[in-house]
């Protein structure tokens, strides 16, 4: 049995820890009444304490959240941004919001203890934060197992739907990456897949906060969207609104799923999958950064 205390990893017959000297009891995870270590069954409610429990994640609070995006932001980049907060406050702009959501927590969790289980999430935030700021892109929120970012604001970015795009490809591409080191760490584990939906759309910024969250004054539903697109993309892939394929058409190659009825909207809405860059986009940015070098 694990010492709920230091960890230690006792006999199956032993009642207090090797390690620490603390008495070792079993929680009950139905009623919480603790039980002798070697119990089958809760001597409170009779549960059957040799069936394992799934995991219940800890809710991080706002201040750890902040404290864990603010740990990934580039040097420098806060301090920058905030010299502009007036200017940014209030101002109406055109956004790319991206939602990353995490799809196979349960099977994973059914293999791993809590411990194990939070540090390998932290690990995937790593990811998903490195992967945003690497496009310019700001994490605005750590919603349940992922994030929300967004690309052009508070950072005014020309290219902010290609970006966020590029940003998208490189989380499942460092997702594969990560699940082929923890299958070799740890054995066969169930795989880590991200859901990515993306939208662009008109915000008026709010609220800019110290840690850089934007609080957006209602235009439009451009979040709302956005999270919709997130709902319906299947594991592993990344979905795009018809705004967003319009603006980096000639970059990426998409798949249309045709209309897709989504809640809040009274019209189907038009969903593109994104397959890969385009040779055809990547030829033309060569040809302007060439043009660029020779004038």
């Amino acid at each position: 049995m694990k010492c709920p205390k230091c960890q230690h990893e006792n006999p199956s017959d032993a009642r207090f820890c090797n390690g620490c000297g603390q008495k070792l009891e079993l929680a009950c995870p139905e009623c919480g009444k603790t039980n002798p270590p070697q119990s089958r069954f809760c001597n409170g409610c009779g549960h059957n304490l040799s069936v394992p429990s799934e995991p219940t994640r800890r809710e991080l609070s706002f201040d750890e959240k902040v404290k864990k995006i603010q740990k990934y932001l580039p040097k420098g980049i806060t301090e920058n941004i905030l010299a502009q907060r007036d200017r940014i406050e209030g101002e109406r702009k055109q956004v790319t919001v991206m939602f990353c959501d995490m799809e196979g927590f349960t099977p994973l969790s059914e293999k791993l203890g809590p411990e194990e289980m939070y540090t390998l999430m932290d690990q995937v935030y790593e990811i998903l934060i490195h992967k945003v700021h690497d496009y310019e892109g700001t994490v605005n929120e750590m919603t349940g197992d992922g994030i929300m970012a967004l690309f052009g604001a508070p950072i005014a970015l020309e290219d902010a739907p290609q970006r966020a795009i590029r940003s998208a490809m490189a989380v499942h591409r460092e997702m594969m990456n990560f699940n082929e080191r923890v299958k070799q760490e740890r054995g066969d584990l169930p795989p880590i897949k991200m859901r990515v939906g993306i939208h662009t759309g008109p915000v008026v910024v709010g609220t800019l906060g110290n840690d850089l969250r934007v609080e957006f004054k209602a235009v439009g539903d451009t979040v709302n969207l956005a999270s919709r697109m997130e709902s319906l993309a299947e594991p592993g892939t990344t979905y795009v609104s018809e705004n967003t394929f319009k603006l980096t058409e000639g970059f990426f190659r998409f798949e249309s799923l045709g209309e897709r009825r989504v809640k809040g909207k009274q019209e189907p809405i038009k969903v593109y999958q994104v397959i890969a860059p385009s040779s055809e986009g990547h030829g033309l940015m060569s040809v302007l950064s060439a043009g660029l070098l020779i004038l």
